[in-house]
């Protein structure tokens, strides 16, 4: 129970609110290095979290030391002396995102079309709806 709880702490302070700080900062400073550094590290950050979800459902409960990995791997993803995100990023998610970019980018296309069309006939009910109430105000 307590690392679950240390896991989350560390991960919240470590794993998102330093990098977001480090990231202001990098804005401020327009270090393209730091700016391509912390890209890399939330690109990897938003992998991990992902996958993570589902490792806390189905692994956590048999593997020990779950909680206590999961801390030092974000450490190691964000320490600079470890370069981890950087590591990770080239050799896994890079190749493979390279690998598959055109075949994501249109699926997005497609469903932000999809989006689009569902939020277009969403709204036109939702007109046709406020109209029906106005003219059934009028009436009374």
């Amino acid at each position: 129970m307590i690392s679950v709880l240390l896991s989350r702490l560390v991960l919240l302070v470590f794993g998102t609110l330093y990098p977001a700080y480090a990231s202001y900062k990098t804005v401020k400073t327009k270090n393209v290095r730091d700016y391509v550094k912390w890209m890399m590290y939330w690109i990897v950050f938003a992998v991990y979290t992902f996958v993570e979800i589902f490792a806390d459902i189905f692994v956590a409960f048999w593997f020990p030391f779950y909680y206590e990995l999961k801390i030092f791997f974000v450490l190691w993803l964000m320490c600079p002396a470890t370069r981890g995100s950087t590591y990770i990023f080239r050799k896994l998610i890079n190749p493979q995102l390279s690998k598959h970019e055109a075949l994501i980018d249109s699926y997005i296309a497609s469903l932000w079309e999809q989006g689009y069309d569902v939020a277009r006939k969403i709204g036109a009910q939702g007109v046709d709806y406020l109209i029906e109430v106005f003219l059934e105000l009028l009436r009374k």
